[in-house]
């Protein structure tokens, strides 16, 4: 079977608070034992599977876990085993999975890349975790058959060989048993606004796993576009929700690490990252789908922001200032230009107001595109006129731009203050830009620091064309009739969008810094060295963005 829930990290500030509401006289408490298993390299967890046998009440039960979207839906077998078998087990330590059960049923799929035989010999009790579980039933109006259980997991996880190695558990679930699953989300956003939750895809089974490799967090989540389940005869409300899909298997993972405490750079660039993606989608396909809130795009906005201007300072003071001190800069601290930042990027991902939005964006992409009135819409209809759409925008954008630099401008500023790619933290130190340095000194203050409407209009442009084409391109390639010389095109269009940006995403990062630096000369001589070599590298960037530019303004995907 299949269940659907949704899963999140309660603050401490709120916990007395929920616990009121989780023990009430209807509830029940359940001491849970659960031994988890895997191959010693972790074969199942890689494959997103997990398996565990489960003392619940006076039974054991033998669960896995497999073929799940990351977000809310996943497959689940449950098997109840005899009691006195396990307990004799139990007492040889001697308990393993049975995995013969498997066999012809709806999670055999995710086991069909392994050999069943071989790898039961190579399972091996990974680590165990002892949770007292509060569970409620949480029931809609009366007449519907709506209902919900809530589960409040307070625990810990035990590394299997080593008990002194554990990791404590303090989490809630809502779990869809019966009805609509309009009623899930109605419930789980009411329990997310009281309690100021945070939602998390970080199953116990993972946790479990980062324990016994003596890790805090996963690694960060890349885009992957593998994973855009599309096909030719894909509706409009569809497509448009595969891309928002697409977008939070990318950001949910980096979301999550950080409200449970991550710091780690890539988890806040990652998450960046995919919120501009959905951005981007959000903006270029809101026609193809009325289920759209428009009041998601000025959240996910305000939280791209927070993260960024965050990250950027925590990037310049931990990689940027040691890389330029490495080649005779003198010593600048940003340890007062950090503290000014009140906002954290975990102020900024915990806020009601974006853990809300992921709800309701979640919500959007479980719900039925059949029942819009775009269903009979084909999205391969549409996609040619949305791209050739904003690739004028794009092109617009660079005739403004040129024609500023036509007019007296020395420097085309390509900036955004809002939107980057994977290439943000780029930085060039060679000792031919550093001859340079002194004499660049006293050009900063004749860069434009100002106007940069026109320079964030391109990038915003650019940006928004790159990812929407990245969405479309592989159901643009089913309808062209060549298919091997339509995917040729489609790679070299991407390529060059690419390229485009990853000048542009340096040049912005170049200026910033170069930014940063002047303004911190004002209070600091020694930042002059920074903003200096940083003007020098201005120069290189403004010939590599302007020539990565032009492929893209002569070409199109459409072609």
């Amino acid at each position: 079977m299949q269940e659907i829930e949704l899963k999140f990290l309660v603050p401490e500030s709120r916990l007395k608070g929920l616990m009121r509401q989780a023990r009430v006289k209807s509830s029940e408490v359940t001491q849970l034992a659960a031994h988890y298993y895997d191959t010693p390299d972790q074969q199942l967890a890689e494959a997103g599977i997990g398996l565990r046998i489960r003392k619940e009440g006076d039974a054991w039960v033998q669960t896995i876990k497999a073929g799940g979207d990351g977000i809310a839906a996943r497959l689940e077998h449950n098997a109840v085993l005899d009691n006195e078998q396990v307990q004799a087990m139990l007492d040889n330590n001697t308990l393993m999975p049975d995995l013969t059960i498997y066999k012809n049923t709806s999670v055999s799929p995710a086991l069909a890349e392994f050999k069943l035989k071989k790898l039961a010999k190579n399972l091996t009790r990974l680590y165990v975790t002892d949770v007292e579980r509060t569970t409620r039933l949480l029931v809609g109006d009366s007449g519907a058959n709506n209902h919900v259980e809530m589960a409040y997991d307070y625990g810990e996880i035990i590394h299997g060989n080593d008990d002194t190695q554990r990791d404590a558990i303090q989490e809630i679930e809502f779990e869809l048993i019966s009805g609509d699953i309009d009623f899930l989300f109605a419930t789980a956003k009411t329990w997310c606004k009281r309690y100021k939750l945070c939602l998390s895809t970080v199953t116990k089974a993972e946790r479990g796993g980062l324990l016994i490799t003596e890790q805090q967090h996963s690694p960060a989540v890349h885009a992957d576009l593998d994973q855009l389940n599309i096909d030719k005869k894909i509706s409009m409300p569809a497509f448009v929700r595969a891309a928002v899909h697409n977008c939070l298997l990318q950001i949910l993972p980096n979301s999550s690490a950080i409200v449970a405490g991550s710091e780690e750079d890539d988890h806040a660039l990652q998450l960046y990252i995919g919120i501009v993606r959905l951005q981007a989608a959000l903006q270029a396909f809101a026609s193809y789908s009325d289920e759209i809130n428009p009041d998601w795009l000025p959240i996910l906005k305000q939280t791209a922001t927070l993260l960024d201007e965050y990250r950027e300072l925590a990037h310049l003071a931990s990689h940027i200032e040691p890389n330029l001190q490495q080649h005779g800069a003198p010593t600048v601290n940003w340890a007062t230009d950090m503290d000014a930042l009140k906002i954290t990027p975990k102020d900024a991902v915990s806020a009601n107001d974006f853990q809300l939005t992921l709800l309701e964006l979640i919500a959007f992409t479980m719900s039925d595109p059949s029942l819009e009135p775009q269903a009979d819409q084909l999205a391969i209809d549409k996609l040619a006129k949305t791209l050739s759409k904003q690739q004028a925008k794009l092109g617009k954008a660079v005739q403004e731009l040129q024609s500023k630099k036509d007019v007296g401008s020395n420097n085309i500023n390509i900036e955004s203050n809002d939107l980057k790619g994977d290439d943000l933290q780029s930085v060039d130190l060679d000792d031919s830009d550093l001859e340079n340095v002194e004499s660049k000194s006293d050009d900063i203050k004749n860069i434009d620091l100002d106007d940069n409407n026109a320079e964030h209009e391109l990038y915003e442009q650019l940006t928004t064309l790159l990812y929407i084409s990245e969405f479309a391109t592989p159901l643009l390639d089913k309808k062209k009739s060549k298919k091997k010389k339509a995917k040729k095109e489609s790679k070299r269009w991407l390529k060059y969008l690419a390229k485009a940006q990853k000048t542009l995403n340096k040049y912005h990062n170049h200026k910033m810094y170069q930014q940063r630096y002047q303004l911190k000369s004002k209070t600091d001589s020694s930042a002059l060295y920074g903003a200096g070599w940083f003007a020098a590298m201005l120069v290189r960037d403004l010939k590599r963005t302007e020539k990565r530019l032009a492929k893209v303004t002569d070409s199109s995907v459409l072609r």
